[in-house]
């Protein structure tokens, strides 16, 4: 599946609307918490299992969304963080 639209709802959710009128809702926080970078996995990777990242506010808004490819999305975070690539396949992951 591919994306139709992918918007931010009450600065909470990525809301994605998919090519066959599916909608998927993905809290922010839980999105930045899942983030697939090699900075990300190696900080979880360092800290175990048990690691629970907290974010502050800039942390969990987003500042842009770039489609990546016909594949992902990128996701620049208001604190900066850009590295994350997300798979479609990762998010409706996610929104399970």
């Amino acid at each position: 599946m591919i994306p139709k639209k992918i918007s931010i709802k009450e600065n909470k959710n990525l809301n994605i609307i998919w090519d066959n009128e599916t909608l998927s809702e993905i809290n922010l926080a839980k999105l930045r918490k899942e983030c697939p970078c090699a900075t990300c996995l190696s900080e979880k990777e360092k800290n175990g299992r048990k690691y629970i990242p907290l974010f502050n506010g800039d942390q969990i808004a987003v500042a842009k969304i770039e489609m990546v490819g016909h594949y992902a999305v990128g996701i620049t975070w208001k604190d900066g963080h850009n590295t994350g690539i997300y798979e479609f396949k990762h998010l409706l992951k996610l929104a399970n």
